[in-house]
């Protein structure tokens, strides 16, 4: 490479380092007739060099010390739980159904599905409302765990992923303002305790969607004022809620969508997908059917608090004996 007299001077210093460093530099020739330096040297050893952590060394890399270490302890269940930040007034403003959306509750489940398909260690999502519980398998080394890390990518595909699916659900709605989500990291060493978490928001799910059921029946059918909702309800337990629906409006609680009632689990399972493929045989072109399985995240409105939902599917927790 051909430099500059003023520029092969300055540089001379850091060949001389490259020679300390074992860097093949051959030499330097004069050139007296057009004032410059031509500077031989092995150019891939420099690139080598020039990129490695010799060079990005400097006085201000202490600050590094400051960082705390949070990794997730290991064997543990690692869950991320994300919640929408101010989903009230955003649903407000973007004219919500009441009590249920299922336009939003189905962006919120296609954000989740982007969020599993991304991270292929998560094992089971579950999502109600604003909210949705990632669990990653006590195996994973995603990001060598570090609970920051994780919480950050699933809160930055999730968000970005309700924008980006947005007109699939509210078609020429705009979207007025973007959404946001926090999330927090909850490890959980045991399956017994796993599942006592996933029917803890579950049963959280059916607590919410009664009473919200029954307040915009109130509302919405019943003429009330939302204030003069509120203090009909105080005090109620869940069969007075259940007898205000059926005795006021003739609703049975227990008809109402299951997507609603129990909300949404996302698992990974091994689907069939047949194809028909055209082939040459003695010269002669003929279809044939071929069937491939392939693993996708799929929806299940249903109890997983009680066993069944666990029988079923027995892939989704490791074996530890609890």
């Amino acid at each position: 490479m051909i430099l500059g007299t003023h520029d092969a001077h300055c540089l001379k210093p850091m060949f001389r380092n490259l020679t300390l460093l074992r860097v093949p530099v051959l030499n330097f020739i004069e050139c007296p007739d057009r004032g410059a330096e031509v500077v031989k040297c092995n150019l891939q050893a420099l690139a080598s060099f020039c990129t490695s952590s010799v060079m990005a060394k400097s006085k201000y890399e202490y600050v590094r010390n400051f960082e705390t270490d949070d990794t997730c302890l290991r064997n543990c269940y690692i869950v991320v739980r994300l919640d929408g930040r101010n989903f009230h007034k955003f649903a407000e403003q973007h004219n919500f159904a009441k009590p249920n959306d299922d336009r939003a509750l189905g962006l919120m489940t296609r954000s989740a599905r982007s969020v599993m398909e991304e991270l292929e260690d998560i094992i089971i999502a579950y999502g109600q409302s604003d909210e949705f519980s990632f669990i990653f398998k006590r195996s994973s080394n995603w990001f060598k765990r570090r609970a920051s890390k994780l919480m950050t990518h699933v809160a930055s595909q999730f968000s970005s992923s309700y924008v980006f699916y947005w007109r699939e659900y509210f078609g020429e709605q705009p979207l007025l303002h973007p959404p946001g989500f926090d999330g927090r990291v909850v490890l959980y060493p045991s399956n017994r305790n796993l599942r006592d978490y996933l029917s803890w928001r579950q049963a959280d799910c059916h607590i919410n969607n009664l009473y919200n059921t029954v307040f915009w029946s109130l509302v919405l059918k019943g003429g009330l004022s939302t204030i003069q909702a509120e203090d009909k309800l105080k005090g109620t337990l869940a069969a007075d809620k259940n007898e205000i629906l059926f005795s006021e409006f003739n609703i049975n609680y227990n008809k109402e969508p299951l997507i609603h009632r129990k909300g949404t689990s996302l698992i990974w399972e091994k689907i069939d997908e047949t194809t028909t493929k055209q082939i040459k045989v003695l010269n002669e072109e003929k279809e044939v059917t071929v069937t491939k399985s392939r693993k996708r995240v799929t929806a299940h409105h249903c109890d997983i608090i009680g066993d069944q939902f666990w029988k079923e599917h027995p892939e989704i927790l490791e074996d530890d004996g609890c």
